[in-house]
């Protein structure tokens, strides 16, 4: 299976708006990537729901997706079961909805890396205990 890279919200809030701080960051690491990405329903979402502010943002993202720039993955089956055990794991947290569905669809896909802003992947882990890889926090290294 080839590796593919899981883009969680941030970097897709910071792709499209200009005035975010790591705007250029995402865009530099979306035009330098070499591994196919995917992202999620309640990714897309909750990206939707933070660039609410801008119609024509909301526009970009879509036509973005609409594009084929990265897959955007459906929840299966067996991923509502895992979301569900991910929250209940993460109370302490909390998990938020759109993390869970990354870290499930991850595990589905058999992938470690994502791309994200958000330390909770510090923290979370996969049912093998194995650590996630931030590959877009990796540049600010």
């Amino acid at each position: 299976m080839p590796r593919r890279v899981a883009l969680d919200t941030g970097p897709l809030v910071a792709l499209i708006d200009r005035d975010d701080d790591f705007h250029a960051m995402s865009l530099d690491f979306l035009m330098r990537n070499s591994l196919p990405t995917f992202t999620t329903v309640p990714v897309v979402t909750e990206a939707m729901y933070l660039l609410n502010f801008s119609t024509q943002g909301q526009l970009n993202l879509l036509e973005w997706l609409r594009r084929g720039n990265t897959i955007v993955e459906n929840l299966q089956g067996d991923d509502w079961s895992r979301i569900t055990a991910l929250t209940s794991k993460y109370s302490d947290l909390p998990i938020e909805f759109a993390d869970a569905s990354v870290v499930a669809v991850c595990e589905r896909l058999e992938t470690k890396l994502v791309a994200t802003l958000d330390s909770d992947f510090n923290v979370y882990r996969f049912k093998d205990q194995h650590a996630f890889q931030n590959v877009f926090l990796e540049r600010l290294k």
